[in-house]
């Protein structure tokens, strides 16, 4: 008889519990209790970390992909500050719209994410002698519906002894709730409805000050996502260097959101390191290279030992594309703490002309580009000086592969957990050779004299 599987919650914890006691991942300033959405990395984890970044960095600009016009792609590298003027953000809209909306419970001092939220709507005989619908389950659950329904269930059969067996019950979102029906529902902890606060926007960025007065003059912010410094240095890259569009521009470095409900260990948290490129291209070729990019990053994961019935594309509807986005695609990964469903992995993002534009609004500076080739391409075909003058000189279209380096570490730890129960510890890691923290080891199968030193 085959050995039971471990549920999927207890594999994570599992997970968690081997990446503190082996050295891959600790919680940050633990000794002080903690401090929630940030961790620190340990001996193991460093190196499974400087694996994984090491491998993206040499696909992505030392050995670059062959493009779908035959030729290697052009990738080059930057590290650009992490705090950057404050107009960058104002220009880029994450001042306006980097935000997500939160609810407070002001009996249990909790605070939710508003879309994070699933209200169950019931019609409970003692409760309700009228048969209204009662809002009475509050449940967080960060994927959707599906998974919210068996944490409901198992409130329900509390309630149910005290308000009776409802006849029914639907799900709802609570950002479709009206005022009154958020006034009558009860919160994920409290002991009472009315405690729960209308839906408010939260913006995501962590703010500090710059220099010895702290005014808002001197406020700035520490960056969400390190495309923006790739952004502001597009005209010094095209002025310095021999690139010509198309060409990326590739960065790994950290990053800081204020989430509101940081969790799932390393996976949402609030310092995390990006591994993103921009990737400059003509505006008629746009879709023709985010279609490669999409095939690509899925290649790549594969690559790490992902297996592919574990990874997924999902793409974005209209209603959830970013404000900066003419079409996004994830790559999704089926986590223990998602199964059956998957989580967000890396998104490819087709920015258009968003970001170049807004920054050459804000700060008075030409960030377009001249085609020679295209020009000369255009006078070949015989179009008019006109004409040719226009579609030479064009402000690029972007488009974005953005990965976690963080998250990838949690993808490959998940990955390489092994349950085997005849092994005394029950379980084993099992990586590829190349990201494996501790490539080899020497021990000694028996305990003589000297063989302990030999090994």
């Amino acid at each position: 008889m085959p050995d039971a599987q471990p549920s999927n919650s207890s594999v994570m914890e599992a997970i968690v519990s081997l990446c503190k006691r082996r050295g891959f991942v600790y919680p940050a300033s633990e000794i002080y209790g903690g401090i929630r959405g940030f961790w620190d990395y340990g001996p193991l984890g460093v190196l499974l970390k400087n694996n994984i970044r090491d491998w993206w960095w040499r696909q992505m600009v030392e050995c670059p992909p062959i493009g779908p016009d035959g030729h290697p792609v052009d990738v080059v590298g930057l590290d650009s500050a992490i705090i950057q003027h404050p107009k960058t953000w104002e220009a880029s809209g994450h001042l306006a719209g980097f935000n997500d909306p939160m609810v407070d419970d002001r009996e249990t001092k909790d605070r939710y994410r508003a879309d994070h939220l699933w209200v169950f709507e019931g019609q409970f005989p003692r409760a309700q002698p009228d048969g209204s619908y009662l809002r009475f389950a509050l449940v967080e659950i960060g994927a959707g519906k599906d998974e919210a329904t068996p944490a409901f269930e198992k409130r329900l059969k509390k309630l149910a002894s005290k308000h009776g067996v409802p006849s029914s019950f639907t799900v709802r979102n609570f950002v479709d709730l009206t005022i009154e029906e958020i006034k009558s529902t009860w919160g994920p902890s409290a002991s009472k409805t009315g405690t729960l606060t209308e839906p408010r926007d939260f913006n995501l960025m962590l703010f500090t000050y710059v220099g010895p007065i702290f005014s808002e003059e001197n406020k700035t912010y520490l960056r969400p996502e390190t495309a923006q410094g790739i952004f502001l240095e597009f005209k010094n890259i095209i002025d310095t260097t021999r690139v010509k569009v198309p060409f990326g521009v590739a960065q790994i470095g950290k990053s800081f959101r204020n989430e509101v409900t940081p969790r799932n260990f390393i996976f949402r948290s609030r310092e995390f390191e990006q591994m993103e490129m921009e990737f400059f291209c003509a505006p008629d070729e746009a879709l023709k290279w985010y279609d490669f990019w999409r095939g690509e990053r899925m290649k790549w994961w594969v690559s790490l030992g992902v297996a592919p019935e574990r990874l997924r594309f999902r793409d974005h509807a209209k209603d959830e594309l970013s404000h900066y986005s003419k079409a996004t695609v994830d790559i999704e990964y089926k986590y223990p703490f998602t199964d059956p469903d998957f989580g967000e992995l890396e998104g490819i993002a087709h920015r258009g002309d968003f970001d170049l534009t807004q920054h050459s609004k804000h700060s008075g500076q030409k960030l377009d580009y001249f085609d020679q080739e295209l020009q000369l391409k255009l006078k070949e075909q015989g179009v008019g000086d006109e004409e040719i003058k226009r579609r030479s000189r064009y402000i690029p279209n972007v488009i974005e592969p953005a990965s976690g380096l963080t998250r990838a570490v949690l993808v490959l730890l998940c990955e390489a957990y092994t349950p085997d129960l005849a092994r005394p510890s029950q379980m084993y890691m099992k990586f590829l050779p190349r990201f494996a923290p501790i490539k080899c080891g020497i021990f000694p199968l028996v305990n003589k004299d000297g063989l302990p030193e030999i090994a």
